[in-house]
């Protein structure tokens, strides 16, 4: 028997454990800054496991090693989620957990508490059936993704100093390999204008009308921004529009407006700030890219920019490659090798450090934040499968 069919046995043969440990995990509800619980079950799960060293560090992140090598792996998977959303709209309890007709129920089962307990189960395999000797494996479970993406892994690279050769990004896939996406930011644009009574609105200068006319040349905007072959089109869209005045009855003198720009290839920071800017050039405003700055659970206070560089791995890679190789022995098919929709942490582990990504995770993404959110028992055992084989591979 070769070692790729053993390894499809030992996930085939924990495939239960992995579904129960997902379960566990799902009870555990997770937004943003309130992850405590679900670390803390992941880190007694990694340590059944038999890792060698499991921690949690400063910002609430749990990190799971297992050998002492000098390649470096990573596999991680952020274990905060979105709320819930309308309950109406759910057909089965979101934080129930369920294992039924061959899925694991509820949220954060797709996005994306499945990869990091997938991960696990990798570590056990690998446990099980030898771990190379030149080689360490990291498990992050990873927090306040969805508040900043990439933030846990600005912390690990600059205050942990952890630089892996490759990390391998769970988010979920539906079992294709995924090579990049757009990367996105948060723009506010601050219109100031000048008050007056609203019987003479022409003795004021009112802020709505500067905000509504850069709304339409934004729209504009958005027809007009770079195309790439493999990433898609950027885009930029109006998300909110607020004003105030000093009544109802009198001029507005302020009107903020927030933007959406996701990032092609190509298209960066200064390049988006400086087409919005070129909009307003006339009217008394200022363009601002957002800042993020909260406490972790932990009470630690951690920020970045809410810029979120584009990244993508060429096809030819070696990280791509190798992945590639590893699902086809495994699975005797050749992959899909395509790319998120969404944003991940992966715009600051290649976007901003240039450490290669590869996609690979379990669930489908048009399950992400959505209601009746379910993955499939069979993608946790695959996955756990391709994590334990392309570190064996590496």
């Amino acid at each position: 028997m070769n070692k790729y069919n053993t390894i499809n046995e030992l996930a085939k043969k924990y495939e239960s454990y992995t579904a129960e440990n997902l379960s566990k995990v799902i009870r555990q509800k997770s937004l943003s800054t309130q992850e405590e619980g679900v670390v803390n079950e992941l880190k007694r799960q990694m340590e059944e496991a038999g890792f060698d060293e499991v921690r949690i560090d400063k910002l609430g992140n749990v990190i799971g090693r297992i050998g002492n090598g000098k390649k470096i792996i990573a596999i991680d998977g952020h274990i905060d989620t979105v709320d819930l959303g309308n309950l109406q709209n759910w057909g089965f309890d979101p934080l129930g957990g369920e294992i039924k007709d061959g899925f694991v129920h509820g949220r954060g089962s797709v996005d994306q508490k499945g990869g990091p307990v997938a991960a696990i189960t990798a570590g056990k395999i690998l446990k099980e059936i030898g771990f190379p000797e030149d080689v360490t494996l990291l498990v992050t479970g990873t927090v306040m993704e969805e508040d900043c993406d990439g933030l846990c892994w600005k912390y690990l690279v600059e205050e942990e100093k952890m630089k892996p050769d490759v990390v391998i990004v769970t988010e979920p896939t539906n079992l294709n390999i995924y090579r990049g996406h757009r990367g996105r930011m948060e723009i506010e644009v601050e219109f100031f204008g000048v008050s007056s009574h609203g019987s003479a609105p022409e003795r004021g200068k009112n802020a709505i009308y500067m905000a509504s006319i850069a709304a339409l040349e934004i729209e504009k905007l958005n027809e007009r921004l770079l195309f790439d072959e493999f990433l898609g089109k950027g885009t930029v869209t109006v998300t909110e529009f607020k004003s105030s005045s000093p009544s109802l009855c009198a001029v507005s003198d302020y009107t903020k407006i927030h933007l959406d720009r996701r990032l092609t290839w190509g298209e960066d920071k200064e390049l988006a700030l400086s087409q919005v800017e070129e909009i307003v050039k006339d009217f008394n405003a200022k363009v601002h890219l957002l800042e993020y700055k909260e406490k972790g659970f932990t009470g630690y206070e951690y920020g970045m920019e809410k810029y979120y560089p584009t990244w993508k791995l060429e096809e030819n890679h070696p990280v791509i490659k190798k992945g590639v190789e590893v699902f086809t022995s495994l699975f005797g098919k050749n992959p899909v090798v395509d790319k998120w929709t969404f944003s991940t942490n992966g715009v600051t582990i290649n976007g901003y450090y240039g450490i290669p990504v590869i996609g690979f995770g379990p669930g489908n993404e048009v399950l992400a934040h959505a209601p009746d959110e379910k993955v499939p028992v069979e993608h946790l055992s695959k996955a756990a499968a391709f994590y334990t084989a392309f570190v064996l591979n590496y």
